[in-house]
């Protein structure tokens, strides 16, 4: 009987994580995503596309050469970029933010911002957690 339960629970597992992200075309995404990526990695090839539900959530995760990994919201909009331990863009970042890392870390680079629901976390090349208001505002180190 134990058996038989772990293995209906694997199989639900399996099915959850299944529709949990869902490979797509390039052309599936909204367009404001599409115009995102080609702006800020124009260069980057697109490895993988994948419908996502987050926390909940619905979007969108793209994996681009270099394993950079961007999720976008439903409706297009970027909501996460992680290099992976790699410096990525920063022209669309909140200037603000921008400004405080390069006034106070004037050696590091982000490589990767969470746009969340309550706030804005960004980690540098040093290992550094920084947590920012949505409007830019410096919050603290984590």
């Amino acid at each position: 009987m134990k058996t038989g339960n772990i293995l209906a629970a694997l199989f639900f597992f399996c099915v959850i994580t299944a529709s949990a992200q869902k490979k797509i075309s390039l052309s599936e995404l909204p367009a404001p995503a599409i115009t995102f990526l080609e702006k800020h990695f124009p260069n980057k090839e697109i490895t993988e596309v994948k419908k996502d539900r987050e926390d909940g959530e619905k979007g969108f995760e793209v994996i681009l050469a270099g394993d950079i990994e961007v999720e976008f919201w439903k409706d297009g909009s970027w909501r996460e970029i992680d290099g992976n331990d790699k410096p990525i863009p920063t022209e669309f970042i909140n200037q603000s933010i921008v400004d405080y890392v390069r006034k106070n870390y004037p050696k590091e680079k982000i490589t990767h911002i969470d746009y969340g629901h309550k706030d804005v976390d960004v980690d540098l090349t040093n290992n550094i957690d920084l947590e920012f208001t949505k409007e830019g505002k410096f919050i603290k180190v984590d």
